[in-house]
């Protein structure tokens, strides 16, 4: 049995940014950029791309990742990486998204010890401080609360929670990486979505409707997703400031 399977949900029909998993300004597709970093992880015995298209399949296929063909029906990334998880025997499913190719191995180790160090809590996640440059009030920076037992209680697009004394205390932005047990994510994917999930449009607050406890590992500093070609820009230039060959 594989202790840890990291699942990458991936596909070419980014609405902001078509193709993007296989954008390759740097010389290797934003996809390898991904599987390389999760790769790097100890406590990640596998690391699998799981899409509907073709193109990507025939990509993983000249770069011997592995791949897994789910359908084309899926609502959200935890709903692919659920098709796959139930064919695989492992203790915990990693869901890392495929336009993070920054993350840390920090980031997803701590997300992967709060889950194994809560036996209560049946998925985990992660978070960092908002920085000076951060704007609390942007709607696309999810931020989390997190009570004192290290446990979700809300997730929001709001800043929250709100400084009612001008304390100077900054929210905590939630890092969409997310550990499972697999019991909890088939779970997850039976469940019809729940009117806080539909008020905020954020998939996790299903879980926290039902009862199902979060884990929330605190690390030291955010990655940054790619879902423009602005960004996947800012990328790039990172990339090559770092390794100009």
């Amino acid at each position: 049995m594989d202790q840890v399977v990291a699942i990458i949900p991936t596909r070419m029909g980014s609405t902001r940014f078509p193709g993007k998993a296989l954008a390759c300004d740097t010389g290797r597709p934003l996809l390898l950029h991904v599987v390389e970093a999760v790769s790097q992880v100890p406590s990640v015995d596998r690391v699998i791309v799981a899409s509907e298209d073709l193109e990507i399949e025939s990509f993983c296929r000249s770069a011997a990742i592995d791949h897994a063909m789910t359908a084309d029906t899926h609502p959200n990334g935890s709903s692919r990486i659920a098709e796959v998880a139930a064919t695989l025997d492992a203790e915990l499913i990693l869901n890392v998204q495929g336009d993070e190719p920054e993350i840390s191995v920090e980031t997803i180790e701590s997300t992967i010890a709060a889950l194994r160090g809560d036996p209560a809590a049946g998925v985990s996640t992660a978070a960092a401080p908002l920085t000076d440059e951060d704007d609390a009030a942007d709607p696309n920076i999810v931020k989390v609360v997190v009570g004192r037992d290290g446990q979700a209680l809300y997730f929001s697009r709001a800043a929250v929670p709100y400084d009612m004394d001008g304390s100077g205390d900054r929210p905590l932005r939630h890092i969409g990486l997310y550990a499972y047990r697999p019991q909890i994510l088939r779970q997850y994917v039976a469940l019809p979505p729940t009117p806080l999930e539909r008020t905020e449009r954020l998939e996790q607050l299903r879980l926290l409707e039902h009862g199902v406890r979060i884990a929330v590992a605190s690390v030291s500093t955010a990655h940054a997703g790619i879902d423009t070609p602005a960004q996947y820009a800012d990328f790039v230039n990172r990339w090559r400031h770092r390794d100009p060959d």
